[in-house]
């Protein structure tokens, strides 16, 4: 498993996050790392812009990040993803976002962390 903050650089409005996504999936969902970005399913489709909508809608719920301060950089028609996250650092996204690639990288877990369990937070008990 890599870590997920090598998909995570500072900005000097807050962090960005680099993101791989996979969209039209069964469910949304965290897949874990590849190739230096975190990689997210989502069930939206990639049409007129509604797997953005969907990836920020999920992103906010798993970081507890108010949607109003994450923004698309990069990446408006690929796979290929940078978010920028207003007024937060590059270490506390990395400290959020651990947890649910940790859980979604270990194939003796089956469990991925998924839009239900995105409201939960690491440290919180369920």
């Amino acid at each position: 498993m890599s870590d997920p903050a090598a998909a995570i650089k500072s900005h000097p409005q807050g962090a960005t996050l680099s993101v791989r996504v996979q969209p039209g999936a069964r469910k949304t969902a965290v897949l874990g790392m590849q190739a230096g970005a975190v990689k997210l399913a989502v069930t939206a489709p990639a049409d007129q812009g509604k797997a953005n909508a969907a990836l920020i809608e999920f992103l906010h719920r798993l970081l507890a990040v108010k949607r109003s301060e994450i923004h698309l950089l990069s990446g408006t028609a690929s796979r290929n993803k940078v978010f920028l996250f207003l007024n937060i650092s590059a270490n506390e996204i990395a400290r959020r976002i651990r947890e649910h690639v940790a859980i979604a990288s270990n194939p003796a877990n089956s469990k991925k962390t998924s839009e239900k369990d995105a409201d939960h937070h690491p440290g919180e008990p369920r």
